[in-house]
Formats: structure tokens, C-alpha cells, sequence
């Protein structure tokens, strides 16, 4: 056995069983949604029915039922593939992490531009004359705007992130003060502003503030209150990293959708359900959307917690193929 083989052998046992946490959470994420679906759009009790004294119905045990099923598979998975590194595995998932990050930029532009002209036409009274009476007042409904505008750029935005590489931070941020210049071109020079541009400077900015939150963590470029992690070597830094990525990031993710999506009322949910949008007249139609952010930063964080988790778990065993993303402390 070479060296690089016995450093992946010993601690297996630690190794399958982080890989198999990380599978259930991933796993768990989907459930969840479609837990909720069965739970609020079908009226399904729940699985918190079947530990109340009146007891529960059998929809209550399938909904129960798909979460050991989700374990079951991670379980089933991770067995098959017990050869599989935690590096590996780390990538594999940030790989996939990055795609939909990706996705959801692209979305974020498509349903900007498009949304930001609708607007436009609505507010200067020629929509009409563009589209036809018909088809304007039907624009003019949340529902009708999101299911048939929204959602069909959102399915683009997801084909074109399978076909594109490019994250589109800067692009991003350069469209940011692009939009915020022209408020101030258009207010200054012209006297001309609508509630719409500065609704696109929220919703693009609010995108790349919590979109880019676990492209950040990749690159370990959050900011790190550091008293003593610098000094660490390589396995304590594993273990603070695996510890707190437990304690504290995944668990902040899953708080964040359990308080957002816990009930039809909570502050993700009610906005994406009812298609909210703000009260400034002739604005974006996009704030259900922006609840929909909170949603998505919780799912890309915890896809790459467990990425990252995984990752920890690596330096802590002193597996080969460390990345320090970290500059070198200097003295003096």
C-alpha cells in the first residue's frame, strides 16, 4: 500500500459517513420543496400531523416516508461509490453548485431587461399599441407576468447556463452601476425617473449580493474575523472548518428555509405563492422574486457547505490535494 493509499484508508469509516450526511442534505433540499408543495398547494397534513394526538393519515407517512427514502438513496449511493475521494466529491458538487448560480445570474438579467421594458411601455401609455389591449392588461397582472414572462425566461436562463461557463459576477456589478448611472442621467439632466429604475437597482444588486455568497465561500473571500485560524496548521484548520460548517453555516441555511417556507404565511413562500409585487405603480413585478432570493442563497450556501464540509473533513484526515486560497502570513 503507498502512502497516498493509506491516508485514504485510515479513517473510512469518518469518510463515508460525512459523504453520506453531505448526500442526505443535498437530497433533502428537493424533498423539502416538494414536501411543500404536497403540504401547501395540495393540502396534504404534513409530517408534523402524525405527532399529534389526533394521529395522521397515510399522506402524512408518505410525506415521512420520502425523507428515509431520500437517506436510503444517499446511504445506497455513497456505498457504491466507497472509492469515490472527499475532494473528489467536493468538486463534483461545486461544479454543480456553480451551475446553478449561474443559472439563477442569467435569470436575473433576462427577467430585468424584459420586465424593465414591459414597465416602460406601461408607464409611457404605448404597450397597447406594442402588443395589443388584450395582451397589456393581461401584463398588468402579476400572475399572468410571472407565468407567462418569468417562468419561460427562467427555463432560457437554465439551458443557456448548461451551454455558457462564465459566472457573471462583474457583468453583474457593471450592469449595477450601469442602471444606477442612468438614474442618475435621466433625473439630473432630463427630470426624468420611474419607480422601475430603481426597482431593476434593487433586484439586480440584492442578486449579487446573495448569489454570489457561496462562489465567495469557495474562494474563501467573506470576511473572517481571525484571532488565532491563521496561525493553525493545515488538520486544526480542517477541523474548526468541519465544526463550524456543521454548527453554524448548515444549520443557518436549513433555519433560513424553515423560517421562510415553514407555513403559507412565512416571508419566502407567501411572496412566491401570491406572486407579490410592491404597491409603486408602474414598478418591477419582481419582489416575489426577491423573497425567491433568500430561498435560493440558503440552497447555493448549503449545497456548497457540504462542499466545503467535505473538503474540511479532507484537510483534517491530511488527504492530498489541499487548495490555499489563503495569502501566506508574513511576520513583521
Amino acid at each position: 500500500m503507498t502512502v497516498a493509499e493509506d491516508v485514504y484508508a485510515s479513517g473510512r469509516g469518518l469518510q463515508l459517513t460525512v459523504r453520506i450526511f453531505g448526500w442526505f442534505m443535498l437530497v433533502a433540499v428537493p424533498l423539502y420543496f416538494f414536501d411543500n408543495f404536497l403540504t401547501f398547494v395540495l393540502g396534504w397534513p404534513g409530517i408534523g400531523a402524525i405527532f399529534k394526538s389526533e394521529g395522521a393519515g397515510a399522506n402524512s407517512w408518505i410525506q415521512l416516508f420520502l425523507y428515509i427514502a431520500g437517506l436510503v438513496f444517499a446511504v445506497v449511493y455513497v456505498m457504491r461509490t466507497s472509492g469515490r475521494h472527499l475532494r473528489d466529491e467536493a468538486k463534483s458538487i461545486t461544479r454543480f453548485n456553480t451551475f446553478l448560480v449561474r443559472a439563477a445570474f442569467w435569470a436575473v438579467l433576462f427577467v430585468g431587461l424584459a420586465d424593465m421594458a414591459i414597465s416602460f411601455l406601461r408607464v409611457e401609455g404605448i404597450l397597447s399599441s406594442v402588443v395589443g389591449d388584450q395582451l397589456a392588461s393581461d401584463l398588468g397582472r402579476p400572475q399572468f407576468r410571472g407565468t407567462m414572462v418569468h417562468i419561460p425566461l427562467m427555463v432560457l436562463s437554465i439551458l443557456l447556463a448548461l451551454r455558457t461557463k462564465t459566472l457573471g459576477f462583474q457583468w453583474l456589478a457593471l450592469l449595477v452601476v450601469f442602471a444606477e448611472l442612468t438614474i442618475v442621467i435621466t433625473r439630473f439632466i432630463f427630470s426624468y425617473e420611474q419607480s422601475f429604475m430603481g426597482d431593476l437597482v434593487r433586484f439586480w444588486y440584492a442578486a449579487l449580493f446573495l448569489f454570489a455568497s457561496a462562489f465567495t465561500l469557495v474562494e474563501e473571500g467573506h470576511v473572517r474575523v481571525d484571532v488565532f485560524y491563521a496561525g493553525f496548521k493545515t488538520k486544526t484548520k480542517g477541523f474548526v472548518n468541519a465544526v463550524g460548517t456543521l454548527f453554524l453555516g448548515i444549520t443557518l441555511c436549513w433555519t433560513i428555509l424553515f423560517v421562510g417556507m415553514g407555513n403559507k404565511a412565512a416571508i419566502i413562500y407567501s411572496p412566491l405563492a401570491n406572486f407579490e409585487v410592491t404597491q409603486s405603480g408602474f414598478g418591477l413585478y419582481v419582489k416575489y422574486l426577491m423573497a425567491g432570493f433568500l430561498a435560493v442563497f440558503a440552497v447555493t450556501m448549503l449545497i456548497q457547505f457540504v462542499s466545503y464540509l467535505m473538503e474540511a473533513v479532507a484537510d483534517y484526515k491530511e488527504q492530498p490535494g489541499h487548495e490555499d486560497h489563503e495569502p501566506p502570513v508574513t511576520a513583521g
